[in-house]
């Protein structure tokens, strides 16, 4: 019945009120409830095709009901704005002229109601002033797609002038070279923006030393920082940590230090942090030591409440206060919000432990899984070390989120010392020449003995002045390959390739850089 309906339907607004066939199609066949109204006023036993096209034929219908239905709107959504003294869509014009040049635009059908209900005006522009303004978005640099998802979601960019705050927005985009194509991809749907406020998020992230490739980075990484609350959550984290005591250029060092701060699960656990705190009526200036001397451990683990903690520790909140005065990384080795498998807080009798737990939680081991005591065996080294190794691939210049899955897929890397690290990354970069990007792909590389990585670099280098060799052979193709395989491949190929690889491998290890 419903599908005889919706071409009853179809057939009133198309032949008989003369709307496009695109239109009445989609109004008919997308207006369930509009149909449904229908099937009601009318006898389903008999003939429904019939009875209905009767039924039309004395009763004309308002035709904005399923217009505005079809657009995506609720009949309690659109019932306000119904016209009163008008029943059919051709009787508004410039309503249904926009409509159209929306459609031609890409905009879908389906999201065009959401545009009505919050920015009626651009329905009622005269012929033209539409268009200039849908293209004058794209002369800011942006890409038809990326204009679409802007209006869909902020139609009230289209109300007035060019939005000049967001202009500003898209130049700092562009400075970032994060692409206007970030905007599609971040823009939540149907949200209201304070581009001024998104643009003061970005310079504020920019002082606290998240310049152009980091911020850049953070934004790809976390774009809800700027986008969800128009960068409120940033200013919500400032004015907490203003209000414990710490001064900005503290709040400054913070950032430069821990970037992954800005984090959702960072935060989380920092917020649980500082109520834990303020709730035993620690001072501020204790607080502040904490936040400033700790805070990769403050970011790393989930606190229990208070009333948790001492009713395990029998004590009352005024001396857990004081125990964690005299020994701030109690408040890590016993209040943290995992159990062991016998249901008892699971504590840590040194610093050392506790930092190196902390490193494993952040890179989003779960403490006390199976996971955590396997890591907790294979990696070597105490916290500070393997947190100075993971440092160092940062510093050369990889993103943070980036190193932290590079490490889940090749653990051995922060086996080594930071030196060895730092002299395989200088042999890719400045001896191959190739990016340090390339271990994103194959972060095992760094796992190689520098014997076997400088005797093969070294062949491939002098393949590659030959001419007999590919100028970007992946990492993986040259390091993993079996001796005997390498020797064919890449030493017989050449005529005086044996020769070349003799007096490579009587290099002495002393040379190897």
């Amino acid at each position: 019945m419903r599908k005889e309906a919706q071409e009853v339907l179809f057939d009133y607004l198309h032949c008989t009120r003369s709307l496009g066939f695109t239109d009445a199609e989609h109004i008919s066949k997308n207006s369930p409830h509009f149909v449904a109204a229908l099937l009601s006023k009318i006898n389903t036993q008999k003939d429904v095709s019939r009875s209905l096209r009767k039924f039309l034929r004395y009763n004309p219908i308002n035709e904005f009901e399923p217009f505005f239905e079809s657009l995506g709107l609720h009949p309690s959504e659109f019932s306000p704005f119904l016209p009163q003294h008008l029943m059919y869509l051709s009787d508004d014009g410039a309503m249904f002229e926009n409509f159209h040049i929306l459609c031609n635009y890409g905009i879908p059908r389906g999201k065009i109601g959401h545009m009505y209900k919050e920015a009626r005006d651009i329905f009622s522009y005269e012929c033209g002033v539409l268009a200039s303004k849908l293209e004058a978005y794209e002369n800011l640099g942006l890409n038809k797609s990326v204009v679409i998802k802007l209006v869909t979601c902020c139609p009230s960019l289209l109300v007035g002038g060019l939005d000049r705050e967001f202009a500003s927005v898209v130049d700092k985009l562009k400075e970032l070279q994060v692409g206007c194509d970030w905007l599609r991809r971040s823009l939540p749907a149907r949200r209201s923006y304070n581009w001024r406020r998104i643009l003061e998020t970005m310079e504020l992230l920019d002082k606290v030393g998240y310049k152009e490739e980091k911020l850049g980075s953070l934004l790809e990484t976390h774009p809800a920082l700027v986008m969800e609350g128009s960068g409120k959550k940033v200013y919500v984290l400032f004015g907490r940590l203003l209000k414990v005591g710490l001064q900005m250029n503290e709040i400054y060092s913070l950032f430069i230090d821990n970037p992954e701060m800005l984090s959702d699960k960072f935060m989380k656990n920092l917020w649980k942090t500082l109520d834990f705190l303020i709730d035993i009526e620690m001072e501020m200036q204790f607080i502040s030591n904490i936040l400033l001397t700790r805070m990769k451990l403050v970011g790393s683990c989930s606190l229990r409440r208070p009333k948790t903690v001492c009713a395990s520790l029998k004590v009352e909140k005024d001396e857990l206060c004081q125990i964690l005065k005299g020994e701030p990384l109690k408040l890590f080795s016993f209040t943290s919000e995992s159990k062991s498998r016998t249901g008892e807080p699971v504590s840590h009798d040194s610093s050392k432990d506790a930092e190196k737990i902390a490193f494993l939680l952040k890179l989003g081991y779960v403490e006390n899984s199976d996971e955590m005591v396997k890591a907790l065996k294979r990696f070597r080294g105490q916290g500070d070390q393997l947190q100075e190794r993971f440092d160092c691939l940062v510093e050369a210049g990889l993103d943070h989120n980036v190193v932290t899955d590079m490490i889940k897929r090749a653990p051995m890397i922060l086996n080594q010392s930071r030196d060895v690290i730092e002299r395989k990354i200088r042999s890719l970069t400045d001896h191959l020449g190739y990016p340090v990007e390339s271990l994103i792909a194959f972060p095992a590389y760094l796992c190689y003995d520098m014997e076997r990585i400088h005797h093969r670099f070294s062949m491939y280098m002098w393949l590659r002045e030959s001419d007999a060799a590919k100028p970007m052979l992946s990492l993986s193709t040259i390091i993993t390959c079996a001796d005997h395989r390498f020797v064919k491949y890449f030493v017989n190929v050449h005529p005086e390739g044996p020769a070349v690889w003799e007096s490579i491998k009587k290099t002495s290890s002393t040379d190897v850089s």
